[in-house]
C-alpha cells in the first residue's frame, strides 16, 4: 500500500473540503469587514497541507464498519482538522512558539501586521488577542462541519457523544499540560514524573489525535460494543505513541522535517516521558545541568547540543524507543481482536500504525 494517509485520495479530499469551507467564511466575515480576514488568513496558513491524520482516523473508523464512501463523510473527516487547528492555535499562544510547521505562530503572524501598521499599544498582546479569536473560530467550524456534513442524521447522533467528549476532554487536556509545566518535579519518585508525564499524554494527545476521532467514526458508522473497545485500545496505544515520537523530535528532529526550531521543547521546559527518563538515568551533574538548563527560553545552539548528548547517553532515547515499538505492537493486537470491521478498514489502520510512528530524525 502506498501511504494510507493517501488511501481514498483522502488527503486531497480534504484540503478541497477545506478551501471551499473558508471560501464561504471568507464570505460570513466579510461583512464584519475586511480586516477580519487577518483571521482567516492565520488559519488557512496553517490548514493548508499536512498529514491530516486525524481526519484519516475518523475517516477509515466509519468505513471499517461497512459504511460507505461519501462526500459527507470527508466533511465530518475534516471537522477534525479544523479542531487540530485550533489545539495548534492555542497551544502555540500557551507556549510562546515563535514557529509553526515551518512558518510564523499565528500570534506573531498576527502581531507582524500591528508591527507593520506602527498601529498603538503592544503588538504581542495584538497578536495573542487575534490568535486566540482565530483558534476559538476553529472551534466553532469544527461544529458547524459536524452538525451541516450530511452525513445521516441517525449517524451523526450516535457520533455525538464521543464528538463532544474529545473537544471537553482536550481543554482539559491542555490545562494539565500546562500545570504539569509549572508544577517541579523536585524530590518526586521517577514512577511519578513517568506516570504524570503520562497522563498529559493520555489526555492532551493520545486520546484527540488517534482515539478519539476513531471512535466518533466508528460509533456513527455503527460498531459493535466489544469492537469499539478494542478500537478503544488501539487508538490509546498508538495515540500514545505517536506522542512519545513528537517527543522525540522536539529534542532530536530536523527543523526542516518538524517545521520548528530544533529543541523547542528543551526551552518551553517541557516534563516529557523523555526527560524523566533522562533525569533517571544521568548521574547528579547531569541531573543538575538539567534543572540549569530545561524551560530557558535563551539556550542556544550548544545548551541544546549538551542536552541532547546528555539525554542520548542517559538511555532515555532507548527506553522511549522501546516503549514506542512496544506500544505500536500492543495497538496492531487490539486491531487484531476485532470481530466485525472490514477487511479494508483494518488494512489501512494496521498500515496507520508505521506511519504514525515512523522515526524520523
Amino acid at each position: 500500500m502506498d501511504s494510507p494517509l493517501d488511501a481514498a485520495q483522502l488527503r486531497e479530499r480534504v484540503q478541497r473540503c477545506v478551501d471551499e469551507f473558508l471560501e464561504r467564511q471568507s464570505h460570513v466575515l466579510g461583512e464584519v469587514g475586511p480586516d477580519a480576514q487577518e483571521l482567516l488568513g492565520a488559519v488557512a496558513s496553517l490548514l493548508t497541507g499536512g498529514k491530516r491524520l486525524r481526519a484519516a482516523f475518523l475517516y477509515w473508523g466509519y468505513r471499517a464498519t461497512g459504511q460507505p464512501d461519501s462526500d459527507a463523510l470527508v466533511r465530518v473527516a475534516t471537522a477534525m482538522e479544523f479542531f487540530q487547528a485550533a489545539a495548534l492555535i492555542h497551544d502555540d499562544v500557551m507556549d510562546d512558539s515563535d514557529t509553526r510547521r515551518g512558518m510564523p505562530a499565528a500570534h506573531r503572524s498576527i502581531a507582524a501586521r500591528h508591527e507593520r501598521e506602527a498601529w498603538a499599544g503592544d503588538a504581542g498582546r495584538f497578536g495573542i488577542a487575534g490568535a486566540i479569536l482565530a483558534g476559538n473560530l476553529c472551534l466553532n467550524w469544527t461544529e458547524e462541519l459536524y452538525s451541516t456534513s450530511g452525513l445521516e442524521p441517525e449517524h451523526l447522533t450516535r457520533g455525538r457523544a464521543v464528538f463532544d467528549l474529545m473537544r471537553t476532554q482536550l481543554m482539559g487536556g491542555q490545562f494539565l499540560d500546562v500545570v504539569e509545566s509549572a508544577r517541579s518535579w523536585d524530590g518526586v519518585p521517577n514512577s511519578q514524573r513517568i506516570e504524570r508525564a503520562q497522563r498529559v499524554i493520555r489526555f492532551k494527545s493520545a486520546k484527540y489525535t488517534v482515539e478519539h476521532p476513531l471512535l466518533v467514526g466508528a460509533t456513527a458508522g455503527g460498531a459493535h460494543p466489544d469492537d469499539l473497545e478494542a478500537l478503544s485500545r488501539y487508538g490509546l496505544d498508538l495515540g500514545h505513541a505517536f506522542q512519545l515520537r513528537d517527543d522525540l523530535l522536539g529534542v532530536f528532529g530536523d527543523p526542516a522535517a518538524t517545521g520548528k526550531p530544533a529543541g523547542d521543547d528543551l526551552r518551553e521546559g517541557k516534563r516529557t516521558v523523555l526527560i524523566a527518563h533522562a533525569l533517571a538515568g544521568t548521574d547528579d551533574a547531569g541531573r543538575a545541568t538539567v534543572d540549569r538548563l530545561l524551560g530557558e527560553a535563551s539556550l542556544g545552539e550548544s545548551d541544546i547540543d549538551g542536552l541532547r548528548s546528555l539525554i542520548a547517553d542517559s538511555g532515555a532515547v532507548d527506553a522511549v524507543e522501546a516503549e514506542i515499538t512496544r506500544l505500536a505492537g500492543t495497538a496492531r493486537m487490539a486491531l487484531k481482536s476485532t470481530t466485525g470491521l472490514t477487511a479494508q478498514g483494518l488494512d489501512v489502520l494496521d498500515a496507520l500504525i508505521d506511519s504514525s510512528t515512523a522515526r524520523a530524525y
